[in-house]
C-alpha cells in the first residue's frame, strides 16, 4: 500500500523541472541520424562496461509514455553527442522477453524506467530529471560531471546555490583526508537527489557563519531556518542529517511547482502522514496554518511527518482517498502500512487534541468504501471495502475476487470471461464470483498484493488464500477453481439435501 501511495501521489504532485542554462533544442537538429544507441541483450554488456558514463531507457513498444519521450530523448541524444566528452543515451526494449533479464537486473518494474550506469555498469542509479529534451541535457551535463563543483568564487556560490532548491556544501581547510573523501563519496551517492559544493572559505557562502574553517556540512534549503550545519562526516550520519533537514516542518502542497519536490519527498517518507486540506484562499486559512504548524513542531521527530495541502490543488488526494468537498477542512493520517485515521470539518482547536489522540491510539481507523449495494443480483457479485471481510472471508464458501479500475483495458476484457464463469457457478451456492473496485475501495496490504490490474485471489472455503496465476479464459478459470476449491461444502451440501429427502419418504411411507 505504502509504495501505491508514494506512486499516485508523484504522479499527481510531479514537476516539469525549467532550465535556461542552455540554448533550446531545435526539432532540426536531430534531422535522420539516429543518436539513441539500441542496446538487447547481445551487445549490452559489452558496450555498457567500455562506457565511464552511459543513461539507458528501459522501455515498452505500446508504453504512451515512452512515445512521447522518444523524441524529446532523442534530440537530447542529438546534443550530447557533441558534449566533451561526448555522453551516449541508449534504449532497451524491455517488453521482448530475451531482455527481461535485464529488466529484472535493474529493477525496471514500469515504463520508461530510465537508468544511469557509471564505471562500466558498476553504478546504478535512477534517473530523476526532465523528460523534455532541453531539460535531459542540462540534468545529464550535471550529472557527468564531478558530483561536487569547488566554489572560488562569491559568483560560484550565488550561480551555485538557489534560493528555491536545496543546495549541500561542504567547508574544508583542505581537499583531502577521511571528512572529504566521506563527503565526495556522499555526494556521489545522493547527486541525482541533491546538488552539492565544496569551498575552503565560509566567507563565500550566503548564509550561516562566515568565520567557520571546517570541516563542516552546511544545508542550503527554502524553508523554515533558510540553512543547518552538521560536523559529524560518517556517511550514516550525512545521510540521517540530509534527510531530516531536506524536509520542512511543514510541506506545502499548492500550484507551485517549487514545492512540489518537497511534496513528493514528504510522500516517499516512511513517516506517518499527517495532511491538513482547506481552502488557501479562505480567511480562516491562517489560523488553521498557524495551530497546524504549532503541532508540527510539538510532534518533530516522533514518526508523524505533515502537509498542508490547498483545495485547489488537492483533487488527486481527494479522489484517492475517498473525501469529499464537505468535509473540509479536514485532517488526515496514513501509516506506512495503509491505515488512514480521518477526522472532518475541524476547526483549528481540534488539531492538537486529535494528534494526540491519535498517538495514544485512541482514533479509529477510517476506511474508503463504496457503499454498499442496496441489490446484488448479478452473476459476479460487487464487492466494497465494507462487505470483503463478510463476503469473501466470512461467508464459508469458495471465492474468486478480481481487483479492477474502471478504466484498465484488460479488465474490460475480463469481464465478459467472469460473466460467463458466474454463470457456470449460478447453480453451485458454494462457489461466489466477486469484483472490487480497487480504485474506490481500500484493500488489506497485508491480505492482498495488488499492484496492477486486474489482480485476482481465491478464497477456499476452508481458508487457503491464494493469488490466481491461471489462463484468463473461462475454462482456465473454471479448471483453477476445481482444482483448488474445498469441496467438502458441496458434498455436505449434498448429504444434507439426501438426509432430507430421506426423511421426506419417511414421512410419505408413514
Amino acid at each position: 500500500m505504502a509504495i501505491r501511495v508514494s506512486i499516485c501521489f508523484f504522479l499527481f504532485a510531479f514537476t516539469i523541472f525549467a532550465s535556461s542554462s542552455f540554448t533550446r533544442i531545435s526539432a532540426e537538429e536531430a534531422e535522420s541520424k539516429e543518436f539513441v544507441l539500441t542496446l538487447d541483450h547481445t551487445n549490452f554488456s559489452d558496450i555498457v562496461s567500455k562506457k565511464d558514463f552511459i543513461v539507458v531507457e528501459f522501455y515498452a513498444p505500446w508504453c504512451g509514455h515512452c512515445k512521447k519521450l522518444a523524441p524529446e530523448y532523442e534530440k537530447a541524444a542529438s546534443v550530447l553527442s557533441s558534449h566533451d566528452p561526448p555522453i551516449t543515451l541508449a534504449k532497451v526494449d524491455a517488453n521482448e522477453e530475451i531482455n527481461k533479464e535485464l529488466a529484472t537486473e535493474f529493477e525496471v518494474k514500469g515504463f520508461p524506467t530510465i537508468k544511469i550506469l557509471r564505471n562500466g555498469g558498476k553504478h546504478a542509479q535512477e534517473y530523476k530529471g526532465p523528460r523534455d529534451a532541453d531539460g535531459i541535457v542540462a540534468y545529464l551535463k550535471k550529472q557527468s560531471g564531478p558530483a561536487s563543483a569547488e566554489i572560488k568564487s562569491v559568483e560560484d556560490a550565488t550561480g551555485l546555490i538557489d534560493d528555491k532548491k536545496i543546495f549541500i556544501v561542504g567547508v574544508f581547510p583542505k581537499f583531502s583526508g577521511e571528512e572529504f573523501e566521506n563527503f565526495t563519496a556522499f555526494a556521489g551517492k545522493l547527486r541525482s537527489e541533491y546538488e552539492f559544493g565544496h569551498t575552503s572559505d565560509a566567507k563565500l557562502l550566503p548564509r550561516g557563519e562566515s568565520s567557520v574553517t571546517g570541516p563542516i556540512v552546511r544545508l542550503f534549503k527554502p524553508f523554515d531556518e533558510l540553512f543547518v550545519d552538521s560536523q559529524d562526516f560518517h556517511v550514516d550520519a550525512l545521510e540521517k542529517f540530509v534527510e531530516e533537514s531536506s524536509l520542512p516542518v511543514v510541506t506545502v502542497f499548492n500550484s507551485d511547482p517549487n514545492n512540489h519536490p518537497f511534496v513528493v519527498k514528504f510522500f516517499n517518507s516512511p513517516n506517518a502522514k499527517a495532511m491538513l486540506f482547506l481552502n488557501f484562499s479562505n480567511e480562516v486559512a491562517d489560523p488553521f496554518q498557524s495551530k497546524y504548524r504549532e503541532v508540527a513542531e510539538q510532534f518533530k521527530g516522533e514518526g508523524i511527518s505533515f502537509l498542508i495541502g490547498d483545495l485547489d490543488a488537492s483533487q488527486g488526494a481527494f479522489q484517492y482517498f475517498g473525501l469529499s468537498e464537505d468535509q473540509v477542512p479536514l485532517i488526515i493520517i496514513q501509516k506506512d502500512n495503509g491505515q488512514k485515521y480521518l477526522k472532518a470539518n475541524l476547526e483549528p482547536d481540534h488539531i492538537a487534541p486529535w494528534v494526540k489522540a491519535y498517538k495514544d491510539g485512541e482514533v479509529p481507523a477510517y476506511k474508503k468504501s463504496e457503499p454498499i449495494p442496496e441489490s446484488n443480483n448479478e452473476p459476479v457479485k460487487v464487492v466494497v471495502a465494507d462487505t470483503l471481510q463478510d463476503i469473501v472471508f466470512n461467508s464459508g464458501k469458495n471465492v474468486l475476487i478480481e481487483f479492477y479500475a474502471p478504466w484498465c483495458g484488460h479488465c474490460k476484457k475480463l469481464a465478459p470471461i467472469l460473466d460467463e464463469v458466474a454463470v457456470s457457478y449460478e447453480n453451485d451456492v458454494a462457489v461466489v464470483i466477486a469484483k472490487l473496485d480497487a480504485t474506490a475501495n481500500d484493500i488489506p496490504s497485508d491480505t492482498f498484493d495488488v499492484k496492477g490490474y486486474p489482480t485476482l485471489y481465491f478464497k477456499s472455503a476452508n481458508g487457503d488464500l491464494l493469488q490466481y496465476d491461471g489462463d484468463r479464459t473461462k475454462e482456465g478459470i473454471i479448471e483453477y477453481i476445481e482444482k483448488n476449491r474445498d469441496k467438502t461444502t458441496s458434498q455436505d451440501k449434498t448429504t444434507s439435501e439426501d438426509k432430507t429427502r430421506s426423511q421426506d419418504a419417511s414421512k410419505d411411507e408413514l
